[in-house]
């Protein structure tokens, strides 16, 4: 049975209209892979000395083992960011002879082969080498290489569990920044009594019995989460929710885009996923404290222009990145009325130029930083409004997968609806600003750095016209791809 449904994701794979550019992103994604796995196997050789040279009094054992609650609480939240839990379209074997625990097992079965799961592999494996090379006990060393495995891949389930809510995160969240906090400030020694019950577990080789144990549960415990609404009835269903009518005649102003504007502003209002990421853009605004206070980044100005375009460019970078898939439920609709597309598409660049200077304003207490910092900003929001604006539009021609609107997850780590292709597209966003700003920071000053990164934003709005027609032709063409694969089911 595992063989048929690997069969039937290949084939899927295969014949879906997405195939050629999941080859380019796999190839990408097996490099990156291979990038941090060839990391992490560095750190794990050299783990042991760095250990034994920051402490030299300490077993580096008894080190790791103190610090190393740090490192599985870290695992969480990169796994909550960054792990894509697999999906399989399971309506058609709803109705086929398939046994529902098979379909479970296989579901579960490719969370392990999640390369998240490898990187502990690649991290402790050579440490614990390295630990035998020098004289330490076998069976307390394999034991206890196991039961990290164990702990590694019951954060996997784990991350499964938490994946569906957002209170597991800030849990660990808080969690996290407590406990280095308070051992950071000397408060409270968090890592002793941790440490304490790692030592023992490797002191104890039967001890590792306990993760294992803890595997199995966490297993079991999905596995019912899973079965539980494993049925047809269940998917089908539909939750009916009463709807607040809002006036958005004050948009109407905004003239034949107006209806379109108003569409969007409905959707991100009534739907959990776009009022996720609307909240997450907010945080953007927060984006300068990281940098603008620290005396280190002063000696590398092209930092700051590169955090000054995601202060006023939060909803640019979040939102703006999804179209048109937020539209995607009802995209076959809206593309069968007499619609103009140039029409849809102003609209979606009204909607981000209007958050950028909102934005913009919000950001007005960076002025405490000194005015060079807050011209920087309003640079950079010239940049967001005249540039950046339309290569957000035009990566949007490249993205073809769906947005289910009201999906539980978070913001930050739903990844329906991301394609890799967007990180391609991130690149000019980001690059470009700050070689905008340095070039001529680097040959006259910091001044003219600044006025050629904000007269980069009024250039581009000289050309809007020009630009909007480029794009446009680009999303004409790719119409009935886009229809397509967004009818799909992945």
């Amino acid at each position: 049975m595992i063989k048929h449904f690997i069969t039937l994701e290949w084939k899927q794979f295969l014949r879906a209209s997405y195939f050629q550019k999941g080859i380019v992103v796999k190839i990408f994604l097996i490099l990156g892979a291979l990038y941090f796995g060839g990391i992490a196997l560095f750190l794990g050789v050299g783990l042991f000395f760095i250990a034994k040279k920051a402490l030299p009094e300490t077993d580096p054992v008894v080190t790791i083992n103190n610090f190393i609650i740090y490192w599985f609480l870290f695992e969480i939240l990169l796994r909550y960011f960054m792990q894509q839990l697999p999906v399989m379209n399971v309506k058609p074997l709803m109705v086929i002879p398939v046994k529902r625990d098979a379909v479970i097992h296989y579901l579960l079965g490719k969370t392990m082969l999640s390369f998240f799961n490898f990187l502990a592999l690649f991290l402790f494996l050579p440490f614990s080498i390295v630990l035998l090379v020098n004289g330490y006990p076998v069976v307390n060393v394999v034991f206890w290489f196991l039961a990290v495995l164990f702990i590694t891949w019951s954060i996997n389930f784990l991350n499964f569990l938490v994946n569906k809510s957002n209170i597991g995160f800030y849990i660990t969240a808080v969690l996290l920044l407590s406990l280095i906090g308070l051992e950071y400030y000397g408060i409270y020694a968090a890592s002793e009594p941790i440490g304490f019950a790692f030592n023992t577990l490797y002191n104890n080789p039967y001890l590792a019995g306990v993760p294992a144990l803890l595997l199995v549960f966490l297993y079991t415990l999905n596995f019912n989460f899973i079965k539980k609404g494993f049925y047809l009835d269940g998917v089908i269903s539909r939750k009916i929710e009463t709807v607040r009518t809002t006036d958005l005649s004050w948009f109407n102003r905004f003239g034949s885009v107006a209806p379109f504007i108003k569409n969007d502003i409905k959707l991100i209002w009534r739907n959990a996923r776009p009022k996720q990421v609307l909240k997450m853009s907010v945080l953007f605004l927060f984006y300068g404290l990281v940098f603008f206070p620290q005396d280190t980044y002063k000696d590398t100005p092209a930092i700051l222009a590169f955090a000054s375009i995601f202060v006023t460019g939060g909803f640019l970078l979040t939102f703006g990145q999804l179209v048109p898939s937020w539209d995607s439920e009802y995209y076959k609709m809206m593309m069968s009325q007499n619609i103009s597309y140039r029409k849809y598409l102003e609209s979606k660049w009204y909607l981000m130029i209007f958050a950028v200077a909102i934005s913009f304003i919000l950001s007005t207490p960076y002025i405490y930083f000194g005015w060079e910092i807050y011209a920087l900003i309003a640079a950079g929001a010239s940049f967001n409004i005249g540039l950046n604006s339309f290569i957000t539009l035009f990566g949007g021609a490249l993205n073809r997968m769906p947005v289910e609107l009201n999906a539980k997850a978070k913001a930050f780590s739903n990844t329906n609806g991301f394609n890799p292709t967007q990180l391609l597209i991130a690149l000019p966003k980001m690059v470009l600003p700050m070689l905008l700003f340095y070039v001529p920071y680097k040959l006259v000053n910091y001044q003219t750095g600044i006025l050629v990164l904000g007269l980069s934003g009024i250039l581009g709005l000289i050309l809007r016209n020009f630009f909007l027609r480029k794009i446009e032709i680009i999303y004409q063409k790719g119409k009935y791809k886009t229809i397509a694969a967004f009818a799909e089911k992945n």
